[in-house]
């Protein structure tokens, strides 16, 4: 017989199904996504996800892992985490091709020349230390050079973080002209800056220790708008990490 706990998950499991197939998950869920994307596949100043991460004490250093597919060559927000105190505490947003932009506390750097494709797969990690101030990029393997962005300063507050809209007030004032079209999947969070084999493991699919503040396989998070769950087409069928 199975345990209450293995229904229960199935079940949740099958809720996000459902109501991932009509666009529109309110309350939030905590699940393992592993093979699977979210699609977003219209432009809209309302469709988003929310993800909800229990951040106990402020954010001094990070590393943000996530994989994308678009069509698009105009502006998109890619990863938007935002306090009461700031809207751009910590937001990734690609520019243009090839050009990704980056905003700590309000401050801005971009970087150019990272690879870049239209309906392709694109991993991307970013990763800040507040003790240096360094900050990169790594995009398909492909590393930047590293930057100096705010040092000596932290992320406090409680986190308001979404992914296909950008935040220009904390939980809203989206646009829909920086709102992202196409897939996401595989995102993570660590509160510390991790090695780079470890970015390179995540890079070329292979095992890594996933985040510790979001982690893809048990991932809580609430959907609202146009924003369906798909099975994912980036691993073959023997894949698993």
């Amino acid at each position: 017989m199975e345990s209450a706990l293995n229904l229960t998950t199935k079940l949740v499991f099958l809720l996000v199904l459902i109501y991932g197939c009509y666009g529109d998950l309110q309350d939030a869920v905590s699940i393992n996504l592993s093979g699977k994307v979210f699609v977003i596949p219209m432009t809209t100043s309302t469709s988003h996800v929310k993800l909800h991460a229990n951040v106990s004490k402020p954010i001094s250093a990070m590393t943000m892992c996530q994989r994308f597919n678009s069509e698009l060559e105009r502006g998109q927000s890619l990863f938007s985490l935002a306090t009461q105190s700031h809207d751009n505490d910590l937001l990734l947003y690609k520019r243009s091709m090839g050009v990704y932009r980056v905003h700590i506390r309000g401050d801005i750097l971009d970087f150019f020349s990272l690879p870049d494709s239209k309906n392709e797969w694109i991993s991307i990690c970013w990763t800040w230390d507040s003790k240096t101030g360094l900050t990169q990029l790594w995009v398909n393997g492909k590393r930047s050079a590293r930057r100096i962005l705010k040092p000596d300063t932290s992320v406090t507050g409680t986190p308001s973080i979404m992914l296909v809209q950008e935040q220009d007030s904390y939980g809203g004032g989206f646009d829909a002209s920086q709102s992202f079209v196409g897939e996401v999947t595989d995102v993570h969070f660590w509160d510390s800056v991790i090695s780079p084999c470890e970015i390179q493991m995540y890079m070329e699919l292979n095992r890594f220790n996933p985040g510790n503040i979001l982690n893809w396989k048990d991932l809580q998070f609430s959907i609202e708008g146009k924003v369906f769950i798909e099975k994912s087409d980036l691993r073959n069928e023997c894949y698993n990490y």
